[in-house]
């Protein structure tokens, strides 16, 4: 049938009065046997009723042969001289006619998916381009509701209500969509635009008009950047090969693969120097895979076993040419390589159906081939193409870098813990007063592993000893003075004694232990150490040096600086004082002592690196020992000539609540009232479980420094980890132990108090000496 237009009058009671031969020539009836009959008998199906109540919208009438005519109509009222309605003036048209104007031929021409609905969301036109995304002509949807022609409810659901909205309150929508279409094969991007239609008359809102723009190729585009963007920091987050391999499929399953493995040679995992790439079957292991279907990863590999790769498979071929090589269903290699995986696999886990495209890129860095990524699609309607191919190799190129420098890091690590093993402190003590966390990286220069040591020493009344120390040269002799002075300073640091004292008994010792050894090269024996002492109860820091780098703090508010402090001369030099300094910290202090292999090379300059060292140190992490790392990451040479030991603190404290001091006057008679204050205070702490023994400590102490000691007598009880109680006098005589024999009036209430408490001592004070004991807090073993 030829396109036209129609128009027809029907009067105010549904009578048709009028009848144009373009109304004959689009439904085959003549204007005799219209006129006169109701207009509602030529319809062959009822209309909406909003296009009845609006006289606007799609109407299917009868044409005389039968078959159905859709027509777009419009109604225009003529008024009588009340002012109401005396007939309408109807004009109709057939849907896909040639457009008349240039509008109406632009909107038909659109390269973008155009399409009209009526107040009701039922489509009034569509042009070519709407019509091919829905994959049926336009006379398939015109007069239909739009929800009727979508599979997809939950698309169906969202379009709709911003059709709704529009259609409600008159006010265009911007919004972008991702989904798929009927006719399109998979999901698209979609900007979509829907505006109100006004009649220029009225104003009144007719219906909702939309333009749908297929931003697929922007959106993809995006979502590659992105991707590589997220590569950049989620990739390489920790100096660990399968973990870095680990992230690697994180970031590509399932969003750029359904399946995904990272494939290394075995020299990579090994100390081994790298081999050329072999030419045949390649040997690789398998660290990580993932997949967004259960039953793949294949079961014919399993993590940390070797897999053989034929030298027809892309991933052999990635290797040898090093570049991505892309492989499709179809092609025989792909078959061939399919085929083989499934043979290999357990019986009823072969690769999942519907694999069909993979992309196969190898692993370099700095010039060096490490491994293979393989990515396959399933699900994924779209094969790989070229432009996934350079995404990929970009990903595998980062991820190489990362793994690289994980193996390098674990090369020097393996060192470095073997020699901690064997010299270093296994295991740091537990203690309360701060939170510690370490590194200690050997020297990889041709001098061998220097003496570079690091300790964390518990002292009596909940305080703590920080030490770090160097001896100088490198090979067997330094790391055997470097054993002999961690035990020395662990031994002197038993007898409690100020940091300037400690290190002057020290500085004695490796001056006896270079004069008596007669070889030329012991001659020469130094070292460098820094003593700290932190006490959580008055919150001071006390520290000495004997050439040593001087401590750094940062401040809970994120400012750091240089312990100010007088370094003395190098342990070995005899005969010059060492001067202790002392500041107040507050709680969550980060107290850092380090080696002078951290800031000084010869390359660099020592003040620009300490400076580093502080700026480093403000940074916020989540733990100290994600601060050593930044740290490390941050000052250390990318070479280190030197050997590196990091010890980091942060400061707690013991607030008053968690301390309870008594002056005791030096008369025996208020013995028994110091003692019950001790009481009521464990009563407090919720201790009462301890109070027997605590009585008795306090008893004996209070009692020894009122008959042997000289004022000022002062009792503290300290509720750590432990309870500590403490009894200090003016007097600098210490006492010990003896053994009472069967007539002895005393003697034995020191006896009972090391017996009672989990350990016991005294220390030298400024103005006399502290008697302590410990109590365990934890409930004893059934």
């Amino acid at each position: 049938m030829e396109h036209a237009s129609a128009t027809a009058i029907v009067d105010a009671t549904g009578i048709v009065t009028g009848w144009s031969e373009g109304a004959r020539r689009l439904t085959g009836h003549t204007a005799e046997e219209v006129v006169g009959r109701a207009a509602r008998e030529l319809l062959a199906e009822d209309p909406p009723g909003q296009a009845v109540a609006a006289l606007k919208g799609t109407v299917v009438l009868r044409h005389r042969d039968g078959s159905p005519v859709p027509l777009a109509l419009s109604a225009c009222p003529v008024l009588g001289g009340g002012g109401a309605p005396d007939a309408y003036v109807i004009t109709a048209e057939r849907p896909g006619r040639a457009e008349p104007t240039l509008a109406g031929q632009a909107f038909q021409q659109a390269s973008m998916s155009m399409s009209v609905f009526d107040l009701r969301q039922y489509y009034l036109r569509l042009n070519d381009v709407a019509c091919r995304v829905m994959g049926v002509p336009e006379e398939a949807l015109l007069g239909r509701h739009f929800p009727e022609t979508i599979e997809d409810a939950e698309h169906s659901r969202g379009f709709n209500a911003h059709l709704r909205q529009v259609a409600e309150t008159g006010m265009p929508v911007r919004y972008e969509s991702f989904t798929g279409a009927p006719a399109l094969n998979r999901e698209h991007a979609w900007s979509i635009e829907m505006w109100p239609v006004r009649d220029d008359d009225s104003g009144e809102l007719t219906g909702v008009a939309l333009a749908a723009f297929d931003s697929s190729d922007q959106y993809w585009a995006r979502q590659r950047l992105a991707l590589l963007n997220e590569a950049a920091t989620a990739i390489g987050t920790t100096l660990d090969v399968v973990r870095t391999a680990e992230e690697l499929i994180e970031l590509l399953v399932p969003r750029y693969a359904d399946f995904a493995s990272v494939d290394l040679l075995e020299w990579v995992l090994g100390a081994d120097e790298p081999p050329t790439v072999p030419t045949g079957d390649i040997v690789l292991r398998r660290v990580a895979h993932g997949s967004a279907h259960e039953g793949t990863p294949e079961a014919a590999v399993h993590l940390g076993e070797p897999d053989i790769y034929p030298a027809f498979s892309p991933p052999a071929k990635s290797l040898r040419q090093g570049r991505a090589v892309l492989s499709q269903a179809g092609e025989p290699d792909f078959m061939r390589w399919v085929a083989e995986r499934n043979a290999r696999a357990p019986a009823g886990r072969p690769y999942r159906k519907g694999v069909h495209s993979m992309l196969a890129v190898p692993l370099k860095a700095r010039g060096t081939t490490l491994g293979v990524v393989v990515a396959v699609r399933m699900s994924h309607p779209e094969d790989y193409g070229d432009d996934d191919a350079v995404l990929g190799e970009e990903l595998a190129s980062r991820a190489a870098v990362c793994i690289d420098n994980a193996r390098r890091f674990a090369r020097e690590r393996t060192t470095a813990l073997t020699l901690q093993n064997c010299l270093l402190p296994r295991g740091l003590p537990g203690q309360a007063a701060v939170e510690v966390a370490h590194r200690y990286l050997p020297s990889g220069s041709l001098a061998g592993i220097g003496g570079d040591w690091f300790d964390v020493i518990p002292l009596s009344g909940s305080r703590v000893a920080l030490v770090v120390g160097d001896v100088v040269g490198h090979g067997i002799p330094s790391s055997a003075t470097m054993g002999r002075l961690c035990t020395a300073v662990r031994t002197l640091a038993d007898v409690d004694l100020p940091p300037d004292e400690l290190l002057t008994h020290l500085d004695d010792l490796v001056t006896h232990l270079a004069a008596g050894d007669r070889d030329d090269e012991a001659a020469e024996l130094g070292a460098t150490c820094l003593y700290a002492v932190y006490d959580p109860v008055s919150r001071r820091l006390t520290a000495a040096a004997a050439g040593h780098p001087p401590p750094a703090v940062v401040l809970p508010d994120g400012t750091s600086r240089l312990v100010e402090m007088t370094a003395g001369p190098p342990l070995g030099v005899g005969g010059l004082p060492f001067e202790a300094a002392e500041i107040e910290l507050p709680e969550g202090a980060v107290v850092a002592l380090y080696t002078d292999g951290l800031i000084e090379d010869r390359d660099r300059d020592v003040d620009h690196a300490t400076d580093e060292l502080c700026r480093a140190l403000t940074a916020r992490t989540e733990t100290l020992d994600d601060l050593c790392d930044t740290v490390l990451k941050a000052v250390l040479p990318e070479e280190p000539g030197d050997d590196v030991a990091l010890l980091l603190a942060r400061t707690r404290a013991l607030g008053a609540d968690r301390v309870a001091t008594w002056d005791v006057p030096p008369d025996p008679a208020h013995v028994a009232a110091t003692r019950q204050a001790a009481t009521e205070q464990l009563t407090a702490w919720g201790l009462d479980e301890a109070a027997f023994v605590t009585e008795l400590v306090v008893s004996e102490l209070v009692t020894n420094a009122i008959r042997y000691g000289e004022p000022p007598i002062q009792l503290r009880l300290i509720r750590d980890r432990t309870l500590i109680c403490e009894v200090s006098d003016g007097s600098s005589t210490s006492p010990h132990l003896r053994r009472a024999h069967a007539f002895d009036e005393g003697g034995r209430g020191l006896l009972l108090v090391a017996q009672l408490t989990q350990r016991w001592g005294s220390r030298q004070t400024g103005s006399g000496k502290t008697i302590w004991a410990e109590q365990s807090l934890e409930p004893l073993p059934d």
